[in-house]
Order: C-alpha cells, then structure tokens, then sequence
C-alpha cells in the first residue's frame, strides 16, 4: 500500500466506523437511556479508532479536527485536502450501508439536528463549545501526546461528555462529516450550515487554545 494513501485510507475507514457505530446508535436510540447509548456508543467507537488506526493517519476522521490541526501547523493543507476528501467518502459510504442495513432511514438515521426550542444562534454556539472542548483535547493528549497511551480514552471521554451535555439540543455533533453522510442519505440539509460553521470555529479556537497553553509543542 503507497505510503501517500495509507493515511487517507485509514481516515476512510475511521469516519466510516464513527459514523455508521455513532449514527447508527443514534437511529435506534430510544426511550431515557438513548442519550447514554449514543454517547458510550461515539466514546467507544472513537477510542477503538485511535487505537486501530492513530498511528497511521492520527485518527482525526472528523473535517473539523482536520482544519484545526492544520490551522496549528501540525498537518500540511494539501494533507488535509487528502484527509477531508476520504473524510467525507466514508461519512457517505457509511450512512447508505447503514440505510441498507435498517432497511430504510430509520430514526432519520440518526441525523443531527437542532432540538424543538434551539434557535440557529444558540445551535451555533453550543456546537462551537462541544467542538472547542473535544479539539483542545485532540491537540494536548493527541498532538502534543500529554497523556501517552491513554490519550484514546482521554478524547473518547470528552466526546462522551460533551454529547452527553448537547446530544439533546443540537445532537452534538463537533463533526461535519457525521452530520453530512446521514443529511445526505435521508435529503434533509435544514441547518447543515451550523454543523459546519460551530464545528469549524471551535475547532480553530480550541487549537490556538492548546498552542497557546503549550506553546513549546
């Protein structure tokens, strides 16, 4: 396999199992533990993630990771291109084999949505905060390799906390891709805008955050 690609499979691979793992809890959640189960469900799956496949490409399998570790000069931009375009395919990819396996767009296939109450500001923002938190996490104990051969438990733990906090308001999902293959897959893009405008600022703002805690890294 050509060490140029061995990266950009690995992000493939990585979103896919985030997206079709996460959105696919989030179909077939139901009742007061549903919320729980998405989040241990997108914790677990990214945790699995990093371990199998972080030595490889760094397991960012999320657009947004992606832009804030380039905007730190820790990836190069045509790097990131290569991520973001294997990034989407494997969000795609997994939301249709997840339509096919549920037989139809069950649960809006776990799509992320602002909840009834939510305005577009307020979805911005709570999404730009989940985002900050999980990025500033990427970077100190993936990055900057703070906590060593814990830092998949470390992230893993943080998107369960933070989608255990937004998942009921905006579905938390601190990641356009896994907003963008279950859009597609059911054609509903309402508010897709916010999914990648809060990803996108917390993930710059959580990156220069990080830099700027360790500015030796």
């Amino acid at each position: 396999m050509n060490e140029n690609t061995r990266p950009a499979i690995a992000e493939f691979l990585g979103t896919f199992i985030l997206v079709f793992i996460g959105a696919g809890a989030g179909a077939l959640a139901g009742g007061d533990s549903g919320i729980i189960r998405v989040a241990l469900a997108h914790g677990f799956a990214l945790m699995v993630i990093i371990y199998m496949l972080g030595g490889v490409s760094g397991a960012h399998v999320n657009p947004a990771v992606t832009l804030g570790i380039a905007m730190a000069g820790k990836i190069t931009w045509p790097r990131a291109i290569q991520y973001w375009v294997a990034q989407v395919a494997g969000c795609i990819v997994a939301a249709f084999a997840l339509k096919f396996c549920l037989g139809g767009a069950v649960g809006n296939l776990g799509a992320t949505q602002l909840a009834t109450g939510v305005s577009v500001t307020q979805g911005v923002v709570i999404e730009a905060i989940l985002t900050f938190l999980l990025m500033t996490a990427v970077m100190v104990s993936g990055v900057f390799g703070k906590n060593g051969s814990h830092a998949a438990i470390a992230i893993g733990s943080v998107l369960i906390m933070d989608i255990l906090m937004g998942g009921a308001l905006t579905g938390a999902s601190m990641n356009p891709a896994r907003t963008l293959g279950p859009a597609l897959a059911i054609g509903d893009f309402s508010n897709f805008w916010i999914y990648l405008v809060g990803p996108g600022a917390g993930a710059i703002g959580g990156a220069l955050f990080a830099k700027a805690l360790y500015p030796k890294e």
